[in-house]
């Protein structure tokens, strides 16, 4: 893999981990498109996504700190940390039990572009849904325990090829009636764990790196850090300014058009 492949996946990997158009679903469909493709090797594969996390942790790296501090100190603003805090182990808890018990049958659907397809359709249906609900109905500024566990379900089903994962959570969050700035605060934060998992059960694979390829992965791992950090807060800009039906235009041509290539 040269430098500039690398670079290149890199940046691809940064902007789709957070902006709300499916990782995943983008890699299944270049891998059917481009001739000669292949998605990156394990190694290079963990490696960005430790780029990814290390994003997300410095860029709520404040509320991260706060989240800690929480534990230690006392009064109102503490105790509404540490509610946040274990609101996000809650969600975390399905997402882990979906990611374990159904890893199998949604590698399975890695190569199929029906599936890609269907599921962008369904990720561009709640980013819609999400930005149509009125501002009103979504005051709420922190989540109750039946809330939390339905945005870990929704990031545990969002393995799926298609299924964007900030997309995802963000929306079914604002439609619980959650704030949107809320929502994409518990949505980032709570991928912290998701990430981290996936990434240490693969951990070891680092190991392997063979000497001629480190440069080539650093600077990916580089590119994916730098394009992440970028794309939060664009994401956050756009979710602010209300137009998350961008992003649900685009996933349902590139889903509607991926359903017309699976068929042909």
């Amino acid at each position: 893999m040269s430098i500039i492949n690398a670079i290149i996946l890199g940046i691809i990997q940064g902007l789709t981990e957070f902006l709300p158009v499916s990782s995943s679903g983008h890699l299944v469909i270049a891998e059917h498109l481009l001739p000669g493709w292949h998605q990156p090797g394990i190694v290079f594969e963990v490696l960005l996504h430790l780029a990814t996390l290390l994003a997300v942790i410095i860029f709520f790296r404040r509320d991260l700190f706060k989240l800690l501090q929480s534990l230690f100190c006392s009064g109102p603003e503490n105790r509404r940390q540490r509610r946040f805090l274990a609101m996000l182990i809650l969600a975390t808890i399905p997402t882990g039990i979906i990611g374990l018990a159904g890893k199998k049958i949604f590698i399975s659907l890695f190569d199929r572009l029906d599936v890609v397809g269907a599921m962008l359709l369904i990720t561009a249906l709640l980013l819609w849904l999400a930005e149509s609900r009125d501002p009103e109905h979504m005051r709420e500024q922190e989540l109750s325990p039946g809330k939390a566990i339905l945005v870990g379900i929704v990031q545990g089903l969002a393995i799926l090829p298609g299924i964007s994962r900030s997309g995802s959570t963000i929306s079914c969050a604002m439609l619980a009636g959650i704030e949107p700035k809320t929502a994409a605060r518990f949505s980032f934060i709570l991928s912290i764990p998701a990430i981290a998992g996936a990434a240490l059960l693969n951990l070891k694979e680092i190991q392997a790196i063979p000497p001629s390829q480190f440069s080539a992965c650093l600077c990916g791992a580089l590119a994916a850090l730098v394009t992440g950090l970028l794309a939060l807060k664009l994401l956050l800009m756009i979710i602010e300014e209300r137009r998350l039906r961008i992003f649900a235009v685009y996933c349902a041509v590139v889903g509607a058009a991926t359903l017309v290539l699976a068929l042909v």
